[in-house]
């Protein structure tokens, strides 16, 4: 990078470093056919099925964005969806044996954290950690 990093503002140095890891943390999960959007679905539905509202809640996006979501996991056959057996009008959707086997394997801890962390020591972890849980927790409803 060219730029003088130290001049950036905070927002735009936050909003590098996010594409960089989401770069990155894209490229492992393509190993599963996953991507950053679509990996903590996975995760939410190890837990049990949910509805399509119920997931873009978790997942804090819109039911349109959470349908374009569990439309490619339903193809590459992570999930399936079925007729809510409680309510007819709404279907549930379920994780797959596929699914489950790409959530548990693409969410090796150690690596994720490497991925986020890179060329920083543990001191810096530790600060980048605190730092991003009190802004996480100064934003939550």
């Amino acid at each position: 990078m060219g730029d003088d990093l130290t001049r950036w503002p905070t927002g735009r140095l936050l909003s590098a470093a996010t594409r960089h890891v989401e770069r990155e943390w894209n490229a492992h999960l393509a190993g599963w056919g996953l991507n950053h959007a679509s990996f903590p679905v996975l995760m939410h539905l190890l837990r049990g099925p949910r509805t399509q509202r119920e997931l873009a809640a978790e997942n804090k996006v819109t039911e349109q964005t959470m349908s374009r979501i569990l439309d490619r996991l339903e193809r590459t056959g992570h999930v399936s969806r079925a007729l809510d057996p409680h309510d007819k009008r709404r279907r549930t959707v379920s994780i797959t044996d596929a699914g489950r086997a790409a959530a548990f394997s693409a969410a090796e801890p150690r690596r994720a954290d490497e991925i986020s962390t890179q060329g920083l020591d543990g001191e810096q972890i530790d600060t980048l950690r605190a730092l991003l849980i009190a802004m996480v927790r100064s934003r939550t409803d």
